[in-house]
């Protein structure tokens, strides 16, 4: 799994930047991807940058999600092809938050 795992991140990475048109200033990067064993459903875990753009980011790649999945599927040769979804990672929230707090 996790070189599965491995090669769906390193295709979406990619697929994004070619696929989806953000608007200036926002930077996407692919933190974590989680498929399931029987290679039914994959989840994409996101952070963006800036936090203010989060929803915006999160609908466009919603948007964009079957287009993505379609090239996708055409890349990897998988018996099951997985449905993917986006989810936004909040774990960086949390370390900036807190060295934010640190700092004060």
């Amino acid at each position: 799994m996790r070189k599965v795992n491995s090669v769906i991140l390193r295709e979406i990475s990619d697929l994004i930047m070619k696929i989806v048109d953000f608007k200036s200033g926002i930077f996407v990067t692919i933190s974590k991807v989680d498929t399931t064993s029987d290679l039914r459903y994959t989840r994409i875990f996101v952070r963006v940058f800036p936090q203010s753009e989060i929803d915006y980011s999160m609908k466009t790649l919603e948007h964009e999600r079957i287009a993505i999945q379609k090239v996708l599927h055409k890349r990897l040769h998988l018996k099951v092809l997985p449905k993917i979804s986006f989810v936004h990672d909040k774990t960086g929230d949390d370390v900036d938050e807190l060295e934010k707090l640190l700092h004060e």
